[in-house]
């Protein structure tokens, strides 16, 4: 399946991830067998299998059975944690699921797309896609891309008709590409056009990040090293002791301990349930690759309303042509402010979304105005980029001529009004002085028009300038606080606005931005080259009176300054930036559905201050895997040491076999795949600098640190191992004494890597119980393992006294009071930093 009528494959899966078509519906039996079968391909499954054959060709039915059921075992964990998985990622997609408008009970709200049903009636607005198919009962200008469907590259005029046909159908996953419209849900989710592509895709394969590539590198060279270490250990066994079945079973031991098959589940389970943490915090992961792109992140751009900004306005100050010098008495002073207030209202949309119209609604309902007189619009201009104005026509059957209301930028006002340059200049002088107290500014003006005659565009008409408006959009609650994190943890806040500079500095200082006084604006960045942007952006903080095509240029040259950016956006025209930008964090409320495809991650809740604890998430979560893979390096060197070690040696007893190794990973696999997960963050996460773009994950200076703390842990089983067999202990003996010795070790190496700026009775502290919970449980195995008669028989152990469990664990003591040492260094920098 190449394509879908002009879409192609990756497109339409992209699309379908998107809008939630991609959960088709399977048995459960064959989604079962699916997952044994891949069970079956893994090399741990063969090893194991092979490890029982031998086993049972050897006599020893006990310990050949139980490995053959140790498999059944991996089938249901590993069913389990994909049923975890999915779950996780079902949950994500329904937070995915497109923001529509509908209309209930009477008023507008935003609803995910999921929760939409036949008979809804939605509005449609210019940047986003259309969630269900959906019959047309309003339309204005509306046009939209139905290239996904169709192939055809033109958008489609849309109108209404009596009957359902092309002409006033809407179709979900389509793009509004101007005006704006009603329509009432006919088809929703599988049932629509879109949902019909999605049942043709059977599943969604997304590209590989750069840490899976580094982590599928480094398993295909271990298990290169496995065969040639394995087929080294049979040959030593065989020569050294001539019992081929026994050489063939420590081959397979040896195999098995070096080839750390929990890194890909580590890896899985790291990036799903961080993006289901992060997913908590109202952030939605895209892209798993941003999770671990946030840690680097050295810029954060981000708009100012709506993010910074609670985007809840209210109208506090009114400003009506030529005042104060026309003003007679007070009463005069409020009718000049009420029919500027009257023209804001008739100039704004019929359905009040935008957060300013919703401002004007309010102050006109608050004055007890009405508009009965005014007339039914029979025509509305929309807000363009190049003209950032939009104006309605209405027109009453008792005039003759219609009524023509406008608002939009001072400056757009002021050119449509054709003002001298004097009158621009008083107009502009109280501009900044509003600006300057915080206000958000919009210009008023009104015409009239021949009903029947009207023109193609808004320049044509006659406005005559009504006044200025200015609105409070306070800062959201947490915003300073996250402002200073930011700077704490190294990371430049820049914030983005279309508001004149006046407004953005008064704001950004209200949020702790580092500005200086200084600010770009949309026509000095014109006027710059590449060079010059990216030398003065260097010590900018602050960007005003910037229209969305301009972001992709403050990214570029952010980036040409080898800062790792991390953009907010959400119109169509932010998509470009948000591409470009190494993290793209799209608006999960105001934002398009274009936008939200554009981006890395979306923000649900709209909140700046939900970035930064995004980027503390990630880094937390780069954190603890990096933690979790260095202890599985670790862990993997005493117990591939014991299986080399008695190959040299037919005098030295054996102490690990396939057994064993499986009895360990019984600890490893829980430790390293949720018991660092769930570590809380490190002291002074959030005072260190952002970690290095070209950082590797697996450096050689952190795999030979790892290796070097796994050598101190063989170093102390083996004091125990060569003591117990210097003392003339029989081999079960010596061979309780070590294993014993390396589950002290393990439990204690584990328990100790948790963190790097705590020591070890702190960490115990923290609220991680699936850590005390799994070491308690091993701590409880290895007693029974020592007790029972029926489990020291199949380990080979021997009955040990408790005197002597006890004293197993003194060089493990050891061992956790070195590495401990070794973290006061890293642990007195945190906390002189923190003081």
């Amino acid at each position: 399946m190449s394509s879908f009528n002009g879409l192609s494959e990756s497109h339409a899966k992209e699309l379908l991830l998107t809008h939630g078509y991609n959960e088709l519906p399977e048995t459960e039996s064959r989604h079962i067998t699916e997952i044994i079968l891949e069970v079956l391909r893994e090399p741990m499954f063969i090893l194991l299998l092979s490890c029982g054959i031998v086993y049972l060709l050897l006599g020893d039915y006990a310990e050949g059975i139980l490995l053959l059921c140790w498999i059944l075992v991996i089938i249901y964990i590993t069913i389990y944690q994909h049923r975890k998985t999915e779950k996780s990622l079902g949950k994500l997609r329904q937070i995915a699921s497109p923001m529509s408008t509908v209309m209930r009970d009477g008023k507008a709200c935003r609803i995910a797309g999921r929760e939409l049903v036949p008979g809804d009636i939605i509005l449609v607005h210019e940047g986003e896609r259309i969630p269900a198919d959906a019959h047309l009962l309003e339309a204005h200008q509306l046009m939209v891309d139905e290239s996904m469907l169709t192939g055809e590259s033109i958008p489609v005029l849309k109108e209404m008709t009596p009957n359902s046909c092309d002409e006033s159908s809407l179709f979900g996953g389509t793009l509004v590409v101007s005006g704006k419209g009603m329509a009432r849900v006919n088809l929703t989710g599988i049932h629509t056009k879109m949902g019909k592509i999605g049942q043709a895709l059977k599943t969604i394969e997304e590209g590989e990040t750069r840490l899976q590539q580094e982590t599928r590198w480094l398993i295909k060279r271990l298990f290169i090293g496995g065969i040639l270490v394995s087929l080294a250990v049979t040959a030593a066994f065989y020569f050294t002791r001539g019992d081929l079945l026994q050489s063939i079973l420590h081959g397979l031991s040896a195999a098995m301990a070096l080839l750390p098959e929990e890194f890909p589940v580590v890896l899985t389970i790291f990036l799903t349930l961080g993006a289901w943490r992060l997913s908590q915090i109202k952030v939605l992961t895209r892209k798993p690759s941003a999770i671990e792109t946030l840690g680097s992140a050295t810029v954060l751009c981000s708009d100012k309303t709506g993010t910074i900004t609670l985007n809840q306005m209210q109208l506090g100050a009114l400003r009506p042509a030529d005042f104060p010098a026309k003003v007679v008495s007070e009463s005069h002073k409020k009718e000049m402010e009420k029919e500027l207030l009257q023209v804001l209202f008739h100039a704004s949309a019929a359905f009040v979304i935008d957060p300013m119209e919703k401002a004007i609604a309010d102050a006109f309902r608050n004055s007890n105005l009405t508009s009965d007189d005014i007339g039914l619009p029979i025509r509305e201009y929309l807000l363009e980029s190049k003209l950032p104005a939009m104006s309605r026509v209405l027109h009453s059957k008792e005039d003759a001529l219609a009524k023509v209301f406008c608002k939009g930028a001072p400056e757009t006002i002021f050119t449509l009004c054709r003002l001298s340059p004097e009158q621009v200049s008083y107009y502009t002088l109280q501009v900044k002085q509003l600006a300057a107290d915080g206000y958000r500014v919009l210009g008023a003006a009104r015409a009239s028009a021949d009903a029947n005659q009207l023109p193609d565009k808004q320049n044509d008409f006659s406005f005559s300038f009504v006044g200025l408006a200015g609105f409070l959009d306070p800062l959201r609650e947490g915003v300073t606080d996250a402002v200073r994190e930011c700077a704490e943890a190294g990371i430049k806040v820049i914030m983005i606005t279309g508001d004149f500079p006046e407004t953005a500095l008064h704001v950004a200082e209200k949020a702790g931005l580092a500005h200086r006084g200084k600010t770009i604006t949309g026509s000095m960045l014109q006027n710059m080259s590449a060079d010059e942007l990216a030398s003065e952006i260097k010590n900018t903080a602050v960007f005003a009176r910037i229209v969305p095509e301009q972001k992709l240029r403050i990214i570029q040259a952010l980036k040409s300054n080898g800062e790792v950016v991390a953009m907010t956006g959400d119109g169509v025209n932010d998509a470009p930036a948000l591409k470009a930008a190494d993290i793209g964090i799209s608006m999960g409320i105001k934002g398009t559905d274009v936008a939200r495809e554009a981006s890395s991650l979306v923000l649900l809740n709209d909140h700046f201050a939900s970035i930064v604890e995004a980027i503390k998430a990630g880094r937390r979560i780069f954190d603890n895997l990096q933690k979790a893979m260095g202890y599985i390096i670790s862990i993997h060197v005493p117990i591939i040491g014991f299986v080399l070690i008695p190959a040299f040696s037919p005098a030295l007893p054996v102490l690990l076999l396939p057994l064993h190794i499986v009895f360990l990973e019984l600890i490893i696999d829980p430790v390293c795949s949720t018991a660092f997960d769930a570590e809380p963050a490190e002291k002074g996460l959030m005072k260190r600098p952002p970690r290095a773009r070209d950082e590797v994950f697996f450096s050689v200076q952190k795999i030979f640190l790892n290796f070097a703390k796994g050598l101190l842990m063989l170093a102390a089983v083996a004091a125990v191992y060569f003591y117990a067999v210097s003392k003339g202990y029989q081999a079960s003996h010596v061979k309780s004494l070590a294993f014993s010795t390396l589950i002290y070790c393990n439990v204690f190496f584990s328990l100790s890597s948790l963190s790097k700026t705590r020591l070890f009775f702190h960490s115990l502290s923290t609220p991680n119980p699936a850590a005390i919970i799994i070491s308690l449980a091993a701590f409880l195995f290895l007693f029974l393992s020592l007790r029972l008669p029926a489990i020291i028989n199949l380990f080979g152990f021997c009955f040990l006294p408790v005197t002597e469990i006890l004293l197993a664990s003194v060089p493990a003591l050891f061992l956790l009071l070195l590495l401990e040492t070794l973290k006061l260094p890293a642990i007195l920098h945190v906390r002189n930093k923190l003081n």
